[in-house]
């Protein structure tokens, strides 16, 4: 979502600010902007374009400074729009940027236009930034620790004040921002990557905190105002792995890097052991009874393959919650239960708050499958699997949801371990079956000649059904949120037995119906489900394993994958299912990395 990037230096720090932005271009944006302080006054560009336009502009106004702050924008109050873009001003005299969503600023509005404040925009955060004027002291760090108080919801902000050159003040509450450490200099972001190459010293604010940012030295203070130290962290942030490289899109590339992405992910994996998660997670999983997963999107439907996995193998039973509906219903928490978090940011605003919920209700187990390991998810649970995806550009997730499947396979097969549910010759099969997964996938890539092909008639249509059976109904969710996300085709997807209960009267001859159908116990079922598509005159897209005997016919288009993978077939699946979304994509001319009214990183409720 939004990126924030601010710095205090004895350099110009425009190139900075608008390299930060860059690299937080993933996160997803409608505007951005940037703001200096520049001989005594306050002095900004703000652009409903891309962040290459607002360079341009910024060069074309020869706008330098030694203090100043950036942002890149995703609308919730106000259309993307210049006068909407941040940074923010307040009588010339306070710039302010923002992620987040204050709840009270209707009340704060009507306030402050009461006392004579003019707003120029429809957004939340002008608000702060004119409350922050209206409380200013001469002491910005004083000023805002007073004005944090008076703001309900969520927030990051950078600000710094036209009296008060080379001083940056930051602070958090719901929403992340880090301080990069500097000599001579310091600097604020919401993600270590917009630093990459500035600055490797890094400290994660926590929840309350406000920092003081200065030339030689910054100050930080918790909710409460005292004093407090955080741990200086050295992050080496790859920004190398966002170059897009020969590839069209970054969709195209990390689709294309799933087999080293999922080489990385099992890497230094010997054997099947709690203790991946974790020294203390054999004790814990020897204690609970159950499991609680807690996601969103694309990670929710990691975790519905997971369910199937859990109770398969290990026999434990599992309950998959969406993270933003979780917390806002009457539930009955078991203390006994893992609750596992599953983000690809780790900053996943709903997610972080299910977590939080969780744990208020007692349920202090808890375990998070992540991709990023200075995150706040990985420092809130007891227990992680790191997963080892890399730098994700595309807004439609790809690499981070296989990565997550290998991690959550481990998981079912630890679990299992602990049981005394998995013999020494299971173990081994299953770690063989794991290491040929880069191998296997690498093979499905392969398929993209003949996925083109499907892809122009696809591009064509405006509706499209996905179907699947038991471990491969949560793949088929996962393949049609990849064609709405991304082409905009209204895609919905169904457990095959269900097209009698209602789907069935959408089928006809201009609808596209995509059939995972893999060479298990169900291939027989999902059989004379495709029949009852047929039967209407509806279009079958079958992506068939090499034995599963279901042969291309009149309006059955078939694709064999080149093996049946047994319980990892999922991982393998979803691979077509990626490729297709994108060369419809492509096809139909889409933004195929930024599609429109999505945000990589969604840290705001």
């Amino acid at each position: 979502m939004c990126g924030i990037v601010g710095a205090v230096a004895q350099r110009n720090i425009t190139p900075i600010l608008l390299q930060g932005l860059k690299r937080l271009e993933y996160r997803g944006y409608d505007s951005c902007g940037v703001a200096l302080h520049i001989d005594g006054k306050l002095q900004r560009a703000r652009s409903t374009s891309r962040v290459a336009e607002l360079e341009a502009q910024v060069e074309k106004d020869g706008l330098s400074g030694f203090t100043g702050i950036a942002h890149t924008r995703w609308a919730t109050h106000g259309a993307p729009a210049s006068h909407n873009a941040h940074p923010h001003f307040s009588r010339e005299r306070i710039a302010l940027v923002h992620n987040g969503i204050i709840e009270n600023h209707d009340e704060l509005r009507a306030e402050l236009q009461q006392a004579g404040y003019a707003f120029e925009s429809q957004t939340d955060t002008e608000v702060i930034a004119h409350l922050i004027d209206s409380m200013y002291s001469g002491d910005l760090f004083e000023t805002v620790q007073q004005a944090v108080k008076r703001l309900h919801g969520a927030y990051a902000i950078a600000v710094f004040a036209r009296d008060e050159p080379h001083r940056v003040i930051g602070a958090r509450q719901g929403s992340p921002l880090i301080v990069g450490v500097g000599k001579g200099e310091n600097f604020l972001a919401s993600d270590a990557m917009a630093l990459a190459g500035t600055t490797d010293q890094i400290i994660y604010l926590e929840e309350g905190d406000v920092v003081d940012l200065q030339l030689q030295r910054y100050w930080i203070v918790d909710v409460n105002g005292k004093p407090v130290e955080r741990e200086v962290r050295t992050v080496h942030a790859h920004s190398g792995a966002a170059e897009l490289g020969p590839y069209r899109h970054y969709m195209q590339k990390e689709i294309f890097e799933q087999p080293r992405a999922i080489g990385d992910t099992l890497e230094g994996v010997t054997g099947i052991m709690p203790e991946l998660f974790g020294d203390k997670a054999h004790g814990i999983f020897k204690k609970i009874d159950s499991l609680l997963i807690l996601a969103c999107g694309t990670s929710y439907y990691a975790g519905l393959t997971a369910k199937y996995w859990i109770e398969s193998i290990a026999k434990i039973p599992v309950n998959v919650e969406i993270a933003s509906e979780y917390r806002y219903r009457d539930s009955v928490p078991n203390p006994n239960a893992l609750v596992v978090t599953i983000s690809q940011s780790g900053e996943t605003a709903d997610t972080l708050a299910a977590l939080k919920h969780a744990r208020s209700m007692g349920m202090t187990n808890t375990l998070t499958i992540c991709n990023v390991s200075t995150s706040a998810m990985v420092r809130e649970c007891q227990l992680a699997y790191i997963t080892r995806a890399g730098v994700e550009v595309g807004v439609a997730s790809t690499k981070a949801f296989t990565t997550q499947l290998a991690a959550l396979f481990l998981l079912a097969l630890s679990l299992a371990q602990v049981r005394g549910r998995l013999n020494d010759e299971q173990e081994a099969a299953q770690l063989k079956a794991m290491r040929h997964l880069p191998v296997a996938i690498a093979a499905v890539l392969a398929l993209e000649p003949q996925i083109i092909a499907w892809a122009e008639e696809f591009a064509r249509k405006e509706n499209a059904l996905f179907l699947g059976r038991g471990l491969h109904y949560p793949i088929a969710l996962e393949g049609a949120l990849k064609l709405k996300e991304i082409s905009y085709i209204h895609a919905e997807a169904y457990p095959a037995g269900e097209l009698k209960h209602g789907p069935l009267a959408l089928v006809t001859e201009e609808m596209p119906v995509v059939t995972i159908a893999p060479n298990d116990v169900l291939i027989e079922k999902l059989k004379s489900n495709m029949q009852e598509v047929r039967a209407r005159g509806g279009q079958l897209y079958v992506f068939a394993d090499a034995d599963s005997k279901i042969a291309s016919s009149e309006g059955v288009h078939v694709i064999r994958l080149p093996e049946h993978y047994g319980a990892l077939s999922p991982i393998l699946h979803v691979v077509s299912l990626q490729l297709l979304a994108y060369h419809t994509a492509l096809a139909r001319g889409t933004d195929v990395d930024k599609p429109r009214n999505l945000a990589k990183s969604v840290t705001v409720e």
